[in-house]
């Protein structure tokens, strides 16, 4: 059983060989049992009906069978399309999940990391600073957790983004470990998992040799590396020559469609000469771009681009050949948006949940 940088442990955490050793004694099919309760319906132990009570009892007493995530507020918004948890995990470190519904979907964006290293300027978690990588287990409750609020509301939990807090290629092995809990166990599709980074070309290298075909979404915001160095830093590592090289490599094997993200700072990132330099680009990879308007953060003063700036960077990308949308901006009035995700203090206008079927209850 691999402990976590600080000695504890979660349910999550734990592997099918580690259930059975807390089930010792018990008949084999309870290993079945527990894990589906866990990954298919998200259950508490004591939810665990199959299971005889001084079963249920005995895993709820585990300490190792605890809970990685507990609620400090969560915050809900776009008339209860979006919620946000604001998470305390066993060291302290706090981490935010966003779960957002559409009309034909439901999707759940999780954080990777507390915190993040790659000190982009315009991003609220690159703001604050790196304190410390996710478990697996820390990375699938956030799914699994959003995934009982969708059936509760009598939705299904489809898409998971890889678009939190952190840079999930810098945490590749738990990530990809979580994107493997995911399909393996939860029973997503690769295809509807989606692993976003700003440019760590080694992670990008290895997700091509995996097998499986999850969606790329490279946060870009700038098409020559005399502004890209500016905004994100990472860049003087690893420029943009190659970064699409690794891109490249990423569509030949998998050949899935790579997603340029793009967010739109006024007067810095939005000229038509700025359209032109992304077209170059984008059109050789067949990606298509995701244009965001800047979301506000307290430790970034340029504003977003207008609505009517938006539209015009927009059609002058779809004029050049490339496809190109703007991301509906959800979740900004309590801080979930892009760019927003920062793990703050509790709002003293937003209460905690007493229990877990309070979520999506609140208003802010």
């Amino acid at each position: 059983m691999a402990l976590l940088p600080y000695g504890v442990v979660s349910r999550y955490d734990l592997s099918r060989d580690d259930v059975a050793r807390l089930l010792a004694g018990q008949p084999s099919y309870r290993v079945t049992q527990v894990w589906d309760a866990l990954y298919q319906r998200g259950d508490e132990p004591e939810e665990m009906t199959a299971l005889p009570k001084g079963v249920r009892a005995e895993l709820a007493s585990a300490e190792e069978f605890g809970a990685a995530l507990t609620p400090v507020v969560e915050s809900v918004s776009d008339n209860g399309s979006t919620v946000k948890w604001l998470w305390s995990l066993a060291d302290g470190a706090r981490v935010e999940t966003v779960l957002m519904h559409y009309p034909q979907r439901t999707t759940v964006c999780v954080s990777t990391q507390a915190g993040c290293a790659m000190a982009c300027g315009f991003c609220a978690t690159g703001q604050a600073g790196f304190e410390r990588n996710l478990s697996v287990g820390e990375i699938v409750e956030q799914v699994v957790r959003a995934g009982r609020l969708a059936r509760a509301g009598g939705r299904r939990l489809s898409n998971v983004v890889f678009m939190g807090m952190g840079e999930p290629l810098a945490n590749y092995d738990r990530t990809w470990g979580a994107v493997q809990r995911l399909h393996d166990d939860v029973g997503l599709s690769a295809r509807h998992i989606t692993v976003s980074t700003v440019g760590v070309v080694p992670g990008i290298r290895r997700l091509a040799g995996e097998a499986l075909p999850v969606n790329l979404a490279v946060s870009l915001h700038a098409a020559n590396d005399s502004l890209r160095d500016s905004l994100v830093p990472l860049n003087r590592r690893y420029p943009l020559a190659v970064l699409l090289e690794a891109c490249r490599v990423y569509l030949t094997a998998k050949g899935r469609r790579l997603s340029f993200e793009w967010a739109l700072i006024d007067g810095v990132n939005d000229r038509p000469s700025d359209a032109d330099e992304l077209a170059e680009l984008a059109r050789p990879l067949g990606a298509h771009v995701n244009l965001i308007p800047l979301n506000p953060t307290p430790g970034f003063l340029t504003r977003g681009t207008p609505a009517a700036g938006v539209r015009a960077f927009r059609d002058r990308l779809v004029a050049l050949r490339v496809n190109a949308t703007v991301r509906r901006n959800r979740g900004a009035e309590i801080d979930a948006a892009c760019g927003q995700l920062a793990a703050p203090s509790v709002s003293a206008t937003v209460r905690p949940p007493s229990r877990l079927e309070d979520i999506g209850t609140r208003r802010v």
